[in-house]
């Protein structure tokens, strides 16, 4: 996996604490650096934690499913991505905005937004990626979004939360249909006719 790629992986995986973060800073009259910081540790630190326990799990599976395993990182990436999509789209219930940044409203925050992070990490170990820069790089991108969410949120409201939301989908389900396009040899094919 290139530097590119994975920079285009972390952006859409960070998209859900993107979201979630311009949410949080819309609850904040005086949003404070103090704020951004947090929601940039909590979501940051989970999306790097998270892709290295799906990693262990793979790792460790990978014997009993390495045949179809490029099927498994597609169907994974385009569920997470397409479920994003639907979230994005689908009609916004009022949500409640908490304006705590307490470990009580912010875990449980940080974890239901890098669940796709743990999917993600179990696809790395099939594409053999060197996990602790990967998930270094992943948690850095997403601690940015998220401290810049929370500005974002605070001064422009919801109108970029479901555009964030939906960006993030489409790159996740485009991810995975390269995968796949790659190990089935699509790819080789078209651009040696392209090329050729």
């Amino acid at each position: 996996m290139s530097i590119w790629e994975l920079l285009i992986l972390a952006v859409g995986l960070a998209m859900d604490s993107f979201a979630v973060s311009i949410c949080k800073g819309l609850s904040v009259k005086d949003v404070k650096i103090k704020h951004m910081v947090s929601a940039g540790l909590y979501f940051g630190g989970f999306q790097a934690l998270m892709p290295i326990i799906g990693y262990l799990l793979g790792v460790n599976f990978k014997h009993l499913i390495e045949h179809f395993d490029h099927w498994i990182a597609f169907a994974l990436l385009v569920l997470i991505g397409g479920n994003m999509i639907r979230e994005a789209l689908g009609k916004d219930e009022d949500e409640e905005l908490n304006a705590s940044f307490g470990p009580k409203t912010m875990l449980p925050l940080a974890i239901a937004t890098s669940i796709d992070a743990l999917a993600v990490g179990v696809t790395f170990a099939f594409l053999q990626v060197q996990i602790v820069p990967a998930v270094g790089f992943i948690g850095i991108i997403t601690f940015l979004l998220s401290f810049l969410g929370v500005k974002i949120g605070n001064v422009f409201g919801m109108k970029y939360k479901s555009k964030a939301e939906l960006a993030g989908g489409i790159i996740l389900v485009l991810i995975g249909l390269k995968i796949l396009l790659e190990h089935l040899g699509v790819l080789a094919k078209i651009s040696e006719v392209l090329f050729h």
